[in-house]
């Protein structure tokens, strides 16, 4: 398989398409990999357990993602819907993370 991703405006054929695709789930898990691992730091740094829900900054996430979506043409509304599950996944991760790191 070539390195080479083709842009969706030059795919020509399935394959070319179906190459695209997978070369950016495996990128948006890296991702998403990452992302967690700021989690992981947000249950290192907070002090206590209360600190790692924190709705004005959910809200500001979810807004900023819903914004972005828009800038770039994407669906909002699956984005918002998209956002709230990762900002929900990220809370529920980071508290277990911040149990088991004061075990």
């Amino acid at each position: 398989m070539s390195d080479t991703i083709t842009s969706p405006e030059d795919c020509m054929t399935m394959i070319d398409v179906r190459a695209g695709v997978d070369a950016l789930d495996r990128e948006l898990i890296a991702l998403l990999a990452t992302r967690f691992g700021y989690m992981r730091a947000a249950a290192r740094i907070k002090p206590e357990r209360g600190m790692v829900r924190d709705e004005a900054r959910k809200a500001q996430v979810i807004a900023q993602a819903k914004a972005a979506a828009f800038d770039a043409g994407v669906p909002v509304g699956l984005v918002a819907d998209f956002w709230e599950r990762l900002v929900e996944a990220s809370i529920a991760y980071e508290g277990e993370h911040w149990e088991l790191l004061r075990r």
